[in-house]
C-alpha cells in the first residue's frame, strides 16, 4: 500500500476515534471562567473603530470616484 494512503487512513482513524472520545466525555466546563468575564466595553471600542475607519475608507472612495469624473475615466 502507498505511504500517502497509510498516512491518510491513519489519520482519519484517529480524527474518528478522538471524535468519539469528545462526544462521549462532556470535556472541561470553564463557565466559571467565562462567566466571570464582561466583554461589552471591548466590543463597543471594536465597533467605534470599525465605523470610524469604514467613513474614512467611504470618504477616500468619494473622493477618488470625484476625480475620475472630473478626469473623465
Amino acid at each position: 500500500m502507498n505511504k500517502n494512503i497509510q498516512r491518510g487512513l491513519a489519520l482519519v482513524g484517529a480524527i474518528v476515534v478522538s471524535g468519539s472520545s469528545f462526544a462521549a466525555g462532556a470535556g472541561p466546563d470553564l463557565t466559571s471562567l467565562t462567566s466571570s468575564v464582561d466583554f461589552t466595553t471591548v466590543i463597543t471600542a471594536v465597533l467605534a473603530i470599525s465605523a470610524t475607519l469604514m467613513g474614512v475608507y467611504v470618504a477616500i472612495k468619494g473622493a477618488k470616484t470625484v476625480i475620475s469624473m472630473v478626469k473623465g475615466k
